[in-house]
């Protein structure tokens, strides 16, 4: 089901760079900041329903993924909210999951 969203709903995964698909999912965050005040980072904007598919991918992946889960566990044991670590583990997925269609390799091999 999430790769046949992702194809449907997102068919620029492969042809453009991490961080211009990261904004174009709303999983990129953004700062708010003004002079000298430094304000929180968000994610916000993009496509909401990948984005929601990619939150409910990762939570599955953090839960069953070694590479994933370990991340997350890493995220949360460095003191971060468990939904900030979601979204940073939907995030890294999406990287992933652009990196192996651009170089067309499966799930396991190296790119």
């Amino acid at each position: 089901m999430v790769a046949k969203a992702l194809i449907a709903d997102l068919p620029e995964l492969g042809r453009l760079g991490k961080r211009t698909l990261s904004a174009l999912v709303g999983v990129a965050p953004f700062n708010r900041d003004s002079g000298s005040i430094r304000g929180k980072r968000q994610v916000r904007g993009g496509r909401s329903a990948v984005r929601g598919i990619l939150y409910m991918a990762a939570l599955t992946g953090s839960r069953f993924n070694p590479i994933l889960k370990a991340f997350y566990a890493r995220l949360l044991a460095a003191g971060k909210p468990k939904k900030l670590a979601l979204t940073a583990v939907a995030h890294k997925l999406l990287i992933i999951l652009n990196a192996m269609v651009r170089n067309h390799t499966m799930w396991g091999q190296p790119s």
